[in-house]
């Protein structure tokens, strides 16, 4: 644990989150904004956005549903169907959507549209090579067979490392890896003969392992996918995420489900950590002695990695532990957030 009580960072964003829409937005944006001055929105809505200007529309929701004053700038990707046609790549790039998502069929919430068989998506793909826009990628196989907590080590080796090598100009973002297989393969992967690939880092696949979800009973809302895995697997990810490797960097993956969808015989996957991302990070990479490296992380590498700006603010983090509450308003109900009733040793002061 670092001596630093007082750590001030540039503005950090968050290159993966989930806010739903309607009348979920305004209660949800508000800790979004309050910490990040950027977000990547996913399109896993439903109907899932798909289409240039079913992003727009979504991405002024957003702005109409913020606080007022608020500086803070949705990003939009477009939801990959085996339909998607190089032209509505074009349309998507000149509306300025930044990318694709890849959700193999049925891998995770509203994700039952996604691609069937990446093959099909292969103009699609080379339409966004061609123009430099990032694939985002929920790294799993979804076949029955294959045990759910290896079905990310399994797509590296069915899915992505063929898939690259079919699209050697592709950039990609494996997003919230959780295994010491997808840590290990982003650090050492071919970036000379294929294209660019970074990962992001969730706030509980680095403080938590897979005995979270069943500490003193069944714990739904440590349940989100991918799984928590082993001990061995979240060590390896606070390794390369406090490492200074530009390939990693910070995306959340805050995703609200109202409590009683969480908490019932079929709980939807998911973790809210939109109200206390940053101090949760800190907390992460204060354990590893190594919050020198988390500005990098949370501010750098990803606005590096989508070439854009960095932002000109800052972000001020106190070692100050504060309450995390049981729960947050969310529409006509609640959210429970991630360790809600406990605390969290850090605490945004400006």
């Amino acid at each position: 644990m670092s001596s630093i009580d007082i750590l001030e960072i540039c503005q950090p964003d968050d290159w993966h989150l989930h806010v739903r829409d309607g009348e979920f937005l305004p209660d949800l944006l508000k800790h979004t904004a309050s910490q990040f001055q950027r977000a990547i929105i996913m399109p896993n809505l439903k109907p899932p956005v798909t289409t240039a200007e079913m992003a727009m529309a979504y991405r002024q929701r957003i702005i109409s549903a913020l606080p007022k004053g608020s500086a803070f700038e949705p990003l939009m990707v477009l939801y990959l169907t085996d339909n998607t046609s190089p032209e509505q790549v074009k349309r998507a790039k000149e509306a300025g959507v930044v990318g694709f998502k890849l959700y193999p069929a049925g891998a995770t919430t509203n994700s039952d549209a996604g691609v069937t068989d990446i093959q099909k998506c292969a103009a699609a793909l080379d339409a966004m090579s061609d123009c430099g826009m990032p694939l985002l990628v929920h790294g799993e196989v979804t076949h029955a067979e294959i045990d759910v907590f290896d079905r990310e080590a399994v797509f590296i080796e069915q899915v992505l490392e063929p898939l690259r090598s079919r699209h050697p100009g592709l950039k990609i973002v494996f997003e919230h890896i959780t295994t010491k297989q997808a840590a290990q393969y982003v650090e050492a992967a071919d970036t000379k003969r294929m294209g660019a690939i970074a990962a992001t880092i969730t706030p509980q696949h680095l403080l938590f392992n897979r005995n979270a979800i069943f500490s003193g009973g069944v714990r739904p809302h440590y349940y989100c996918l991918p799984i928590l895995k082993r001990e061995e697997h979240r060590l390896e990810l606070v390794r390369v995420a406090t490492s200074g490797n530009s390939r990693f960097f910070l995306g959340t993956d805050s995703a609200p489900h109202l409590k009683g969808t969480k908490e019932n015989a079929c709980g939807c996957a998911g973790c809210y950590t939109a109200w206390h991302a940053m101090p949760l990070y800190a907390e992460a990479f204060d354990a590893a002695n190594a919050l020198d490296k988390l500005e990098a992380f949370a501010s750098h590498f990803g606005p590096d990695f989508y070439q854009l700006p960095r932002n000109t603010g800052r972000l001020t983090l106190k070692r100050q532990t504060q309450d995390i509450p049981e729960d947050f308003p969310m529409g006509a109900g609640t959210v429970v957030p991630l360790r809600a009733g406990e605390t969290v040793a850090w605490t945004i002061v400006g």
